[in-house]
């Protein structure tokens, strides 16, 4: 399993590996076939990722992409310092220490970019990603009540942050 930034190159399985997450699980943002992104737009939004300071890491199997981290990063200067992060990896390759693998090398890249704050929110209820976050150093600062609506019912959502 090889980790590295995302390429214009791997457009079309980045979002092919998308849509199977938005099959897979119910926690990630989007539902099935509500994704409408084309491989066109996936490349401009990889080509502008790089002008705007981001990143995003994936996981690379020998046969596809298995996951993904970014780290969307504030454009404003007094919030230039902080990452928004999204993290997905496909259920065949979860509880492998990938994740794990993931914030190691993000945390890299946040050194190297003088980013001193991580953020993002989690559903209550996906407590494999909570225990993950926590052991990468997250913490929990609040909680968005009925924040999502997930098949017909409100789930509340916790606000994750980590100060590096």
């Amino acid at each position: 399993m090889i980790i590295r930034p995302i390429k214009t190159d791997d457009s079309r399985s980045f979002l092919d590996m998308l849509k199977q997450l938005d099959r897979e699980t119910s926690f990630m943002m989007l539902e099935p076939g509500e994704r409408t992104t084309t491989v066109e737009n996936m490349e401009e939004n990889i080509k502008n990722m790089g002008s705007s300071g981001s990143l995003t890491l994936i996981l690379e199997d020998e046969e596809c992409i298995a996951g993904f981290l970014s780290a969307s990063r504030g454009t404003a200067a007094r919030i230039r310092h902080r990452a928004y992060i999204v993290i997905g990896i496909l259920k065949d390759y979860r509880g492998k220490g990938l994740g794990e693998k993931l914030f190691q090398e993000l945390e890299r890249w946040t050194k190297e970019h003088h980013i001193t704050r991580l953020e993002l929110t989690v559903m209550t209820h996906n407590e494999g990603a909570i225990r993950l976050y926590e052991k990468m150093g997250f913490k929990i600062e609040g909680m968005k009540e009925k924040s999502l609506l997930v098949n017909g019912t409100y789930v509340d959502e916790y606000y994750m942050g980590k100060v590096l």
